[in-house]
């Protein structure tokens, strides 16, 4: 915050004439500075920067990074326009610089959250229990983030399931505020399977939390750490009491203005891409340029989703609608080319506009795998309470993947961002695909 105040009273120092410097002077540069800083600081705040650990991978510190600088420059330019300088200084320099100082402070903080030693930016997490749901928060633990280490599993005095193996267990007996401060614990993540009969020690942590140890439930822990929830952890009522899960007026009203606006640049720029795309697919083998499947979106509504075809025309010949698979035979060259580009996804821009899809939101499935898929999963119904998406954020946060397991994984991400859309996630959703896309990760 401070090197943005400086940054732009240097600017304005530099354009000054020094018998002119005064209160005046002063007053007007802090004044914008301390605005463009506090606007800089919720962005950055926001999107994780000020975390003391990060959970996300160095791409998605790397897209958000980019992400900031934009939105940084757009509060710049937002200040000196709502509260212009004197005519004698000239604004654009003095935006530049003070974008020149916010892009060295992102890339000094993404380059150190890289290089420095895992021992300082480690958080220390306790597991509260020894069972399924124990074993499972530990998974996830040591597979989700280099920045977190696992201390290890307390047992319950009450706890009748152990699936986590003895050496796991930490100091059966002693006192969960002593363990808890002899190991450094920095959170303690309570994954019981059965919480009645005095199973936590309400008192033990409550001091544990006191003494600024963070203490979360289990959903509670998969939502906030890895930005899903899970199907085993979260509840009905989890669901229904907590907070979320917002489809007011405004917020569906300011998403579609988003969607119309953002469609229209998209199908400006790619227009080209589009056209050129139309012709290589109608050279290298015969039948539609594009095709139409019926998919299921808003309130369970099916619709017609427009893709680039991708694949034969005779994929699905026996009328069995299939999963696509790594290495699909089916797909052809040019296909394999444009999908793991994504640019087969682009004529869905046209169906944003129409207003059947969004650009960000759980992707659209077909209505032969949800009917077994609503059967089969708890609250997969859910995902169809806002519009499908173009892209979203389980396809940022998930490999590519084609099956009933694969759907489960991506359905978790789905309740998050149901739970949790905003038109500032829907930001960090589309400048990530565009990561995604970059490096082709997770395309078949």
């Amino acid at each position: 915050m401070g090197l943005v105040v400086g940054a732009l009273m240097l600017a304005l120092f530099i354009q000054s004439n020094p018998a002119l410097l005064g209160a005046s002077v002063i007053t007007e540069g802090l004044t914008r500075g301390v605005l463009m800083a506090l606007g800089m600081l919720a962005v950055n705040s926001a999107l994780g920067f000020y975390e003391r650990t990060r959970s996300k991978t160095t791409g998605q510190m790397r897209a958000r990074a980019v992400l900031s600088f934009v939105l940084s420059g757009g509060i710049a330019v937002a200040v000196l326009w709502l509260l212009p300088l004197e005519p004698s200084y000239d604004a654009k320099w003095v935006a530049l610089i003070v974008l020149g100082t916010t892009g060295f402070m992102l890339t000094h903080r993404v380059l150190v959250g890289e290089m420095l030693p895992k021992s300082i930016t480690r958080r220390k997490v306790l597991v509260y229990g020894t069972g399924e749901r124990a074993q499972m928060v530990g998974k996830s633990l040591t597979h989700s983030s280099a920045n977190v280490e696992l201390v290890g599993y307390f047992a319950s005095p009450n706890e009748t399931e152990h699936k986590v193996t003895s050496w796991a267990t930490l100091a059966p007996g002693e006192r969960l505020n002593d363990l808890v401060q002899r190991s450094g614990v920095d959170e303690i993540v309570v994954a019981l399977s059965e919480r009645r009969g005095g199973s936590m020690p309400m008192r033990e942590l409550l001091d544990c939390k006191l003494q600024g140890v963070r203490v979360s439930d289990i959903a509670t822990y998969f939502e906030q750490n890895l930005g899903q929830i899970r199907l085993e952890s979260a509840s009905a009522g989890w669901l229904i009491f907590g907070e979320g899960f917002n489809q007011g007026f405004l917020r569906t009203t300011v998403k579609r203005l988003f969607d119309i606006a953002g469609a229209l640049v998209l199908i400006a720029v790619s227009l080209p891409l589009m056209v050129l795309t139309a012709l290589v697919i109608k050279l290298e083998s015969r039948g539609p340029v594009l095709y139409r499947q019926e998919r299921v979106g808003l309130n369970s509504k099916t619709f017609s989703v427009v893709k680039f075809r991708s694949m034969r025309t005779d994929a699905e010949k026996d009328g069995v609608p299939k999963w696509a698979t790594a290495a699909d035979s089916r797909v052809t060259r040019v296909g394999r080319i444009i999908r793991k580009l994504r640019i087969d996804e682009l004529p869905q821009l046209f169906g944003v506009l129409k207003g059947d899809m969004s650009l960000v939101g759980p992707r659209p499935e077909r209505p032969y795998f949800v009917d077994q898929l609503t059967q089969d999963i708890p609250f997969y119904a859910v995902r169809h309470s806002v519009k499908p998406g173009v892209t979203g954020w389980a396809q940022v946060s998930y490999q590519y993947g084609a099956s009933r397991e694969d759907t489960i994984e991506k359905l978790q991400y789905d309740l998050y961002y149901v739970k949790n859309h905003s038109l500032f996630l829907d930001l960090v959703v589309l400048f990530e695909t565009i990561g995604v896309v970059l490096t082709g990760k997770g395309a078949q």
